[in-house]
C-alpha cells in the first residue's frame, strides 16, 4: 500500500567514513529535512540507541489514543490535535542511512547492533557488496540498498528516502490500523486508491494520520495549518444525506450528496464537539478501483509554536559529528 496510515516528519541519520561525501550532502539535501551525520560508527550506535525508549514512548503515546477510544468512545481527532502540540517525535531519527564499506565496521554490523531501534534502513553499498545487500534486504535486515555507483547518486539517494518517508516511518506494524473497519482498510489497499491518496498527502502536508471513525486523514503542514480529507464510499453516500436531511440541510444540498458532488462534514462536526451550522464543500473521486468520495474541510486550530517549520528552524546549522 503506497499510503502510510501514521507519517510525521523526522530526522534522517547517515552514517559514512567519507567526511567529503557527508559534507556534500548537507550541501544537497533538502533544507526541509533535518539531517545528522556521522563518521564513526560507535557515535551512531550510540545516539539511535539514546532514541530506543522515546521511540517506545511514543508508539506507547499512540496507542493509548487508540485504547481510549476503543475502551471509552473518545473521539479520535481531538486526542491526534492534542498529541500533535508536543514536536518531541520530530527528533526521532526515522531513517538511518549505512555506508556499507568502513574499516572499523561495516553497514550491516552496525545495524546489527541496532535491532531494537524502529527505524527504517538504508544501506549503501561497493559493486563488489550488491549481493550482500541483496541477501540482506530478503532477510529483512534493511529496508532498501542503493549502490554508490548509481549515476547521479545523490539525485537517486533523496529519491529513495522521499519513498521511504512516504512509507511506515519504522518497523512495527501501525496500531491506527485498528480504528479501520475491514471494508475500509479494503478501499484503502486499492492501488488507484492507495496512489491517490498517498499524493495529496505528499502535496498537502508534512504529516498526517488515517483513522476510520470517522473515515478519513487528518493532516497537517509544515505551518501548523489542520485539514481533515472526508472519505465516503459511495456506499454511505445515501445514509449521509439522510443525516443531512434531519437536521435541515437544502434539497439541492441533499441532492448533491446523494450523487457525489459535495460532503457534508457532520461526524467531524460531532467529533470536535462543534454546534456550529455544517459546512459542505465540493467531493472529488479519489483512484479508480472503486467509488471512493472525498472533500477536503479545514479545521481552527489554535496558533502554536510547536510546527514542525517552527522546530527545523530552531535546529543546529548542519555539521558532521565525529
Amino acid at each position: 500500500m503506497n499510503l502510510s496510515l501514521f507519517q510525521t516528519p523526522g530526522t534522517i541519520v547517515f552514517l559514512d567514513d567519507d567526511p567529503g561525501y557527508l559534507d556534500m550532502l548537507a550541501l544537497v539535501l533538502p533544507k526541509d529535512w533535518h539531517a545528522r551525520f556521522f563518521l564513526r560508527p560507535q557515535t551512531c550506535i550510540q545516539h539511535l540507541t539514546q532514541e530506543i525508549t522515546p521511540w517506545e514512548e511514543d508508539a506507547w503515546e499512540q496507542q493509548q489514543i487508540i485504547s481510549l477510544w476503543r475502551e471509552t468512545g473518545a473521539p479520535l481527532i481531538p486526542q491526534v490535535l492534542e498529541y500533535w502540540q508536543n514536536p518531541r517525535r520530530y527528533d526521532l531519527s526515522r531513517i538511518c542511512v549505512v555506508d556499507y564499506s568502513m574499516p572499523a565496521m561495516n553497514g550491516l554490523q552496525v545495524l546489527e547492533q541496532l535491532a531494537d531501534w524502529r527505524g527504517s534502513r538504508l544501506l549503501l553499498t561497493g559493486q563488489a557488496d550488491e549481493q550482500i545487500a541483496v541477501k540482506a534486504f530478503n532477510h529483512a535486515l534493511i529496508e532498501q540498498f542503493l549502490p554508490k555507483q548509481t549515476p547521479d547518486i545523490s539525485q537517486r539517494l533523496m529519491a529513495v528516502i522521499r519513498h521511504m518517508q512516504a512509507g511506515t516511518g519504522n518497523r512495527q506494524p501501525s496500531p491506527w490500523r485498528a480504528t479501520l473497519s475491514q471494508r475500509q482498510y479494503t478501499l484503502l489497499r486499492s492501488p488507484s486508491i492507495s496512489a491517490a491518496l498517498a499524493e495529496l498527502a505528499a502535496r498537502s502536508w508534512v504529516e498526517h494520520v488515517v483513522i476510520g471513525s470517522p473515515f478519513g486523514i487528518l493532516g497537517r503542514s509544515a505551518d501548523g495549518q489542520v485539514s481533515w480529507l472526508q472519505l465516503e464510499p459511495a456506499s454511505g453516500l445515501e445514509e449521509l444525506s439522510e443525516m443531512a436531511d434531519s437536521i435541515g440541510v437544502n434539497t439541492k444540498d441533499i441532492e448533491d450528496i446523494q450523487q457525489g458532488r459535495q460532503l457534508v462534514d457532520l461526524e467531524l462536526r460531532q467529533a470536535l464537539g462543534l454546534t456550529t451550522p455544517p459546512q459542505l464543500r465540493p467531493a472529488f473521486t479519489i483512484g479508480s478501483d472503486e467509488p471512493l468520495y472525498g472533500a477536503l474541510f479545514a479545521i481552527d486550530a489554535p496558533p502554536t509554536g510547536n510546527t514542525y517549520q517552527h522546530w527545523l528552524t530552531s535546529r543546529d546549522e548542519r555539521h558532521i559529528i565525529s
